[in-house]
């Protein structure tokens, strides 16, 4: 359950790159995260989405943007359609393209804007995720510069979208990338592949090639949370994929997230979620 480090395919003729997945069987749990901001629109699929700390079901249109280095995945339960597949049409870019255009582009004021909410997801709108999936569709058609004017487009009409919403908490959303950002990313990293473990301080100092005061204000200036809290608020997010995912044990859970203590486990779940982990288990049960 702990997410994997996913490397996006790049594409010889373009800044950025696209995913046009259409799968039988439905949209795995796939929990990863990537430098890459993520613009996904799900069709034709009903299930939960999972962004950071934010868990939330989704039916038949979905639009999300994820922000870099921002744990998420999709896991359908069901077609609407059953004659067609699920459909997931993904648009991957870097944050330091979108904001070298922005920044030399009065014009893109609104997708700056939008950009730098993205930290900790945006679900979009039903009405703006059905007037874009037109346009999305074609995306895939058309010759690499039209492609990229229409990108731009559609990322133009989701900053207009007054009725986005956050997802994840703050603790996710990294905001600032700075002469740090190198840093932040390999100590997010590291964390994200160890969190379910003893993490010692010192052995990130070393990651991020800090001081211990230093690597706490790292990325506390990042992430406005503290390291232990942000372990915390990764491994109850894992816990509640695996709550809806799976028939574990809730004891098995807490140990394999990361929590000898079930009395712990069930306090900081509680505190996070505003239920216990039973509770939770029979709300959001795939």
């Amino acid at each position: 359950m702990k997410p994997y480090l996913e490397r996006v395919p790049a594409s010889p003729d373009s800044s950025w790159s696209m995913l046009n997945r259409r799968l039988d069987d439905g949209i795995p749990f796939q929990w990863h995260h990537h430098p890459e901001l993520e613009l996904t629109l799900t069709l034709n699929s009903r299930g939960h989405r999972f962004i950071g700390d934010h868990v939330g079901s989704f039916d038949g249109v979905d639009l999300v943007l994820v922000g870099p280095n921002l744990p998420h995945t999709w896991s359908s339960s069901e077609k609407l359609d059953p004659a067609l597949p699920h459909v997931a049409l993904v648009i991957w870019f870097r944050q330091e393209w979108i904001e070298t255009i922005t920044r030399s582009s009065v014009e893109f004021g609104a997708v700056a804007a939008l950009v730098a909410r993205a930290g900790a997801g945006l679900r979009f709108s039903t009405a703006a995720a059905m007037a874009l999936a037109d346009d999305f569709g074609r995306l895939f058609d058309l010759p690499a510069p039209q492609r990229l004017l229409a990108m731009l487009g559609i990322l133009g009409q989701l900053a207009e979208d007054a009725d986005a919403v956050a997802l994840s908490s703050e603790a996710f959303a990294p905001v600032e990338r700075d002469v740090g950002a190198e840093r932040i990313d390999r100590v997010l990293t590291y964390i994200h592949q160890f969190y379910a473990e003893e993490i010692r301080l010192d052995h990130l100092a070393d990651v991020a090639a800090l001081s211990v005061s230093g690597t706490h204000r790292l990325f506390r200036r990042h992430m406005h949370a503290t390291i232990s809290e942000y372990i915390i608020r990764l491994r109850i997010g894992d816990a509640c994929a695996r709550l809806s995912a799976t028939g574990q044990s809730i004891q098995h859970i807490a140990s394999a997230v990361g929590y000898g203590s079930l009395a712990n486990f069930n306090r900081q779940f509680r505190r996070l979620r505003g239920m216990s982990p039973r509770d939770y288990r029979a709300r959001f049960r795939l």
